[in-house]
């Protein structure tokens, strides 16, 4: 037998193993289509492109990492909490300025500013509109509104959402920044939308929980404003006349040195 002849048992053993391992064949086939492919996508890419020797598989693509895409689609941390959380009530009067209010906890570990906007400048205005709260401070708003006549005669839909919306804005700053509407200017890309509230009606004659609610909520900011505009308390020694510092006990005395000498002065006359 010649060395170049098969041997018909051998052929039939690569048969049977390809038949049992069909996936090699599968894994070439996709493989030299997939090489193909790439290289028609290269030739396509240099025709258009009038690129020479360019492999469009070694072009540049951005890598986005799981967490980037994670804080893109996150919502911001809020930095305060409100109360009420979605809708400012206002007693339903038209003709006449309402108030409302909210009150606003700064829950982070930073100071914190806050800025008030309407979508309706002209009749409405917060007290105060802006400030900065230190971590674990509170303050209450009053939002003033003036409400007008229904068009055509028309009854107002109450406990229904008005298209009036008030957005509330934070930003973190370093303890010691007073508040100026600027630093929502300057710093644009860390402010930060806490809620956008809606305005409802209630009706001011029929007694609710939510009108409950605002009336005790504007008593404690009546409260709170009148609060600030005392003096703080004195403490430590008084400062009396040209910066002399006198404690009690040295008033007292002084007054007792002065009593014995009235006393000295009506006795010898």
């Amino acid at each position: 037998m010649a060395t170049g002849d098969q041997n018909p048992s051998v052929d039939k053993k690569k048969k049977n193993l390809f038949r049992l391992c069909p996936f090699w064949q599968r894994r070439r086939s996709t493989t030299s289509s997939s090489s193909s492919s790439t290289q028609n996508l290269n030739q396509n890419y240099r025709s258009r492109h009038g690129h020479r020797n360019t492999d469009i598989s070694a072009v540049s693509k951005p890598s986005l990492t799981m967490s980037s895409v994670a804080r893109s689609l996150l919502p911001s941390r809020r930095r305060l909490r409100l109360d009420p959380s979605s809708y400012l009530y206002f007693p339903y009067e038209p003709g006449k300025q309402v108030r409302s209010a909210i009150k606003l906890k700064n829950t982070s570990k930073s100071h914190t500013a806050f800025k008030f906007q309407t979508t309706a400048p002209k009749s409405c205005y917060m007290r105060p509109p802006g400030g900065v709260l230190a971590p674990g401070e509170s303050v209450f708003a009053t939002v003033f509104k003036f409400v007008e006549h229904p068009e055509n005669n028309e009854k107002q839909k109450l406990n229904q959402k008005s298209k009036v919306k008030f957005k509330i804005m934070s930003l973190k700053v370093k303890p010691g920044v007073e508040y100026v509407p600027e630093l929502f200017d300057e710093q644009k890309d860390q402010v930060a939308v806490e809620q956008v509230l809606r305005v409802i009606f209630i009706d001011a004659d029929r007694p609710s929980a939510a009108l409950e609610k605002l009336k005790r909520q504007l008593d404690e900011a009546e409260a709170a404003v009148e609060a600030r505009k005392k003096p703080p308390p004195e403490t430590g020694p008084r400062v009396v006349g040209e910066g002399l510092v006198i404690d009690e006990w040295k008033e007292r005395r002084e007054k007792y040195l002065a009593r014995q000498q009235v006393e000295a002065i009506d006795s010898s006359s």
